[in-house]
């Protein structure tokens, strides 16, 4: 797998402009501005590792939940996409979620996965509650809230998100970036990141490096 290390500055900026329409037009998909710091690349290190998102959000029980707090000292991916996606979001999750399944299960029960949705209005809890389980994991956290709080905290990571537009044949488009940033369970520090075209076998081979805290 190819692997990259970034200064973290520079990837901000890369993974903030690489934004996903989620859309099912193959045109959409492409980056809104040239990046060459391969955001989009399977695996990137950071050399400077992101501080986890202050996000407190609401999770498919209605309940409140507190990211830093309540992932503290795990392993957690995270990820900003919308249930309505017909493309990335879907496999990116059904990606993690078949890499999951092949880990030990003293491992499966480390890993927090948490699905962040950059479309609220749509994205209630009982939607992501109702998702999650077929697109991904059961394990799965889902966190829906207020679209600026939100967008705030993905831009804490770098990662770009637009409020959802809908177009003239009436489809909504949320534009996020599609990144999936690891923490580790020793600093709860983000530091690799994956690009959209990580595959199953990808996620296979790294997860037990970041379930220990390790780089892959």
């Amino acid at each position: 797998m190819r692997k990259k290390t970034v200064l973290a500055a520079t990837l901000v900026v890369a993974a903030a402009l690489s934004l996903s329409a989620c859309s099912g037009d193959d045109s959409a998909k492409s980056p809104v501005a040239d990046v060459s710091a391969g955001a989009n690349r399977p695996a990137t290190v950071l050399d400077q590792p992101f501080t986890k998102p202050n996000l407190v959000l609401t999770d498919t029980h209605g309940k409140k939940y507190d990211l830093r707090e309540q992932t503290k000292g795990k392993p957690t991916l995270i990820y900003f996409g919308y249930t309505h996606c017909p493309d990335v979001c879907p496999l990116t999750m059904s990606n993690i979620a078949i890499a999951r399944k092949q880990l030990p299960k003293a491992d499966q029960d480390k890993l927090q996965v948490v699905f962040v949705t950059t479309d609220p209005e749509r994205d209630t809890p009982a939607e992501l509650a109702k998702w999650l389980p077929a697109a991904g994991d059961p394990s799965f956290t889902g966190l829906t809230g207020d679209f600026p709080t939100i967008q705030a905290g993905a831009r804490q990571i770098g990662i770009g998100i637009d409020p959802p537009k809908k177009e003239k044949d009436g489809t909504v488009v949320s534009m996020h970036g599609a990144q999936v940033i690891a923490f580790s369970p020793k600093t709860d520090k983000g530091y690799v990141l994956y690009g959209e075209d990580t595959t199953a076998d990808d996620y296979a081979k790294d997860l037990p490096k970041i379930i220990r805290g390790e780089s892959p």
